[in-house]
């Protein structure tokens, strides 16, 4: 109880005394009043408590339908583009405040998208957006406040998950490489989030999306059922097969390409030292299909491209690893921490998994600018954070949204570009399609 209820309390309690030769107060008995206002005093502390738990609690969301219109077959893609890991000319919260405000038909041409399949046939899926209205307002939660260079402020503030015993264990689990060089999440049984740049330059698929691929990290030092005993023979030996495959993806992830196949001398050294070293390996799942939506691509969404770079890709097998559910938060700055979470692999250290967690500094309806010490690599990890389920004492961590990574932004709209670290944020729009594609029912997509 506060100071004040106490004095409160402590003042009617004296009052009371003081009142006992003349049990009445006005047209009230004091013996009936003085229990309402203790009760209307528990109410006030009670509903106060609620607010505070408000502000820790995901809130319920109800989001458009996001329904296929028509899809109509294209030509394969040419698959040239070349990564680019610094994307530049991003019309950046600063320069969209200039904008005009986005049409229902913008919305729904923006929404379409491309689906490139494995054997590189591709299509454009158009849609139409229903219930937008019917959606609680969006708000606009653009702050004003300084922001600095990007990658590492200060002290590196990045941790290194190098731990098979926490690497391999879920959230990060959840987080997943993508063979284009980028990171990514998983958001069902055998769906990933990434970055559209991850895939798509705006003008073409990249150079080995017709071949994509999405590494799980697993414990490399796990060497199959019945590995013990003999030397490991027996129902869990490895075969010789199975023996060079793995050493094949321990040279990708270590960033070696080409090379004489065969059992070199120094290529099984370096084999065995990785193992040693107790660093995951990467099991690698095929792609069955990417799916982009329009309003990435050049010439569709003019300075709202950013707001589109995030792309969903559908695994051929399912992994067995937990996956980490969407959900959709109006505003991150006024949460009671303010801070985001994600997890990636950067460039700078090669083979491991790194996390960091940083305060946001500006938002916007579709962006967010942070502080995260980030590198190359990691753009296309999935941002979350840690709330509790309505009604519940469980606390979940959910999607909120997907790290574009280091960009050059055009601020003003004028060509002047300044380098920010941005991030796409999961609006209820954005949850509708994303959630579209991975069930392939709208209906399943009501609520965020």
């Amino acid at each position: 109880m506060s100071r004040s209820m106490k004095y409160l309390f402590f003042s009617i309690k004296l009052d009371s005394r003081r009142a006992r030769p003349n049990l009445t107060m006005g047209p009230f008995p004091l013996c009936v009043l003085l229990p309402m206002t203790v009760l209307a005093m528990v109410v006030a502390v009670a509903a106060e408590g609620n607010a505070v738990d408000d502000e820790y609690t995901w809130p319920q969301w109800k989001v458009p339908l996001v329904r296929k219109r028509r899809t109509v077959p294209l030509g394969s893609p040419n698959f040239s583009a070349r990564p680019q890991p610094e994307p530049s000319g991003t019309c950046g919260i600063e320069c969209q405040r200039r904008l005009p405000a986005a049409s229902l038909d913008d919305l729904e041409q923006f929404l379409s998208y491309e689906t490139v399949y494995e054997n590189g046939t591709r299509t454009y899926t158009s849609v139409s957006v229903q219930g937008l209205n019917e959606v609680t307002a969006w708000s606009s939660n653009v702050s004003s406040s300084s922001r600095h260079k990007r990658e590492v402020y200060g002290p590196d503030t990045r941790f290194t998950i190098s731990d098979k015993q926490y690497s391999t264990k879920y959230p990060f689990s959840s987080t997943v490489k993508i063979s284009t060089g980028c990171s990514g999440v998983l958001v069902s049984p055998r769906h990933v989030l990434t970055a559209a740049h991850c895939i798509h330059d705006g003008r073409d698929y990249l150079d080995g999306v017709q071949e994509l691929r999405v590494g799980i990290l697993k414990d490399k030092s796990r060497r199959g059922k019945g590995g013990k005993g003999r030397g490991g023979r027996g129902k869990g030996r490895r075969r010789k097969g199975d023996k060079d495959q793995e050493e094949a993806q321990e040279r990708e992830e270590q960033g070696e390409k080409g090379g004489r196949k065969g059992k070199g001398k120094g290529r099984k050294n370096r084999s065995r030292r990785s193992v040693e070293s107790g660093r995951p390996l990467f099991k690698w799942t095929g792609v069955k299909k990417t799916q982009v939506p329009k309003g990435w691509f050049k010439g569709v969404s003019d300075g709202l491209t950013a707001d589109y770079d995030y792309a969903v890709l559908e695994l051929k097998k399912a992994p067995k690893v937990k996956h980490m559910d969407l959900g959709v938060i109006p505003s991150v700055k006024k949460l009671p921490a303010g801070r985001i979470h994600f997890s990636g692999f950067d460039d700078d250290r090669p083979g491991n998994l790194v996390y960091r967690f940083c305060s946001v500094s500006e938002e916007s309806n579709d962006l967010l600018y942070q502080h995260c010490d980030a590198k190359s690599g990691s753009s296309g990890s999935g941002i979350y954070i840690r709330l509790k389920e309505p009604g519940k004492k469980k606390w979940t961590r959910k999607i909120i949204g997907v790290f574009s990574g280091h960009q050059w932004v055009d601020v003003n709209g004028n060509g002047m570009q300044q380098d920010y670290n941005v991030a796409v944020r999961i609006t209820p729009l954005k949850y509708a399609q994303i959630c579209y594609w991975v069930h392939g029912d709208s209906s399943e997509c009501q609520v965020a």
